[in-house]
């Protein structure tokens, strides 16, 4: 008996008893990953980092499903999230001395003329937004790219609704300087001219 009083007092968490993920949870989860997938590459700058950033967040958001709160937004926490793990990994490189972006663009030479011009000019978009400081691209990809209000930006990076104008005044008008001043194309040209 005594055995049986041992084992019922100790705690027993949600993974160790195998309870499975709630069907709300995991429709809300797979609802949001498009959009997940998306932010993540504005900020990792890469599909696959995007990708590893993505799968991290979704396994710490289904080990922690039982600290979401119901009635409050679900893309507003799992951007959190994602930003989370983000901020963890460039401090992580930091302390490594990583570095060193891999430019995963490959075009192919069959492309249409139309076809060629435009992936140039997002990959120029790609590296003026790359470029920017990381507060500033992190509230451009969150209100540009993902619609959220300024509100919910501020919500999810953790700061006054005033920094998030801000931020993103700054994030625009240093990307339209970028873009005017020729900046990714000269880059390019001597990038190609390397190969």
């Amino acid at each position: 008996m005594s055995l049986r009083w041992k084992q019922a007092e100790a705690p027993v968490g949600p993974a160790e008893r195998g309870d499975p993920v709630s069907s709300g949870f995991s429709d809300q989860l797979v609802a949001v990953l498009p959009r997940l997938r998306r932010f993540a590459r504005g900020l990792a700058g890469s599909a696959s980092e995007a990708d590893d950033l993505v799968q991290a967040a979704c396994e710490r958001a289904l080990a922690r499903e039982h600290q979401f709160q119901e009635g409050t937004r679900f893309d507003s926490w799992m951007f959190r999230i994602v930003q989370t793990i983000w901020i963890d990994q460039l401090r992580a490189r930091d302390v490594r001395k990583e570095g060193g972006d891999v430019e995963e663009e490959r075009m192919g030479s069959d492309a249409a003329v139309r076809s060629v011009e435009a992936r140039l000019a997002l990959a120029e978009v790609r590296r003026a937004v790359q470029r920017l400081p990381a507060e500033q691209r992190n509230v451009l990809m969150l209100v540009t790219v993902e619609g959220l209000s300024y509100k919910e930006a501020a919500e999810v990076a953790g700061v006054p609704v005033g920094t998030i104008m801000s931020r993103l005044a700054r994030a625009r008008i240093a990307l339209q300087q970028q873009l005017d001043s020729g900046a990714g194309v000269r880059r390019s040209a001597t990038d190609a001219e390397a190969q």
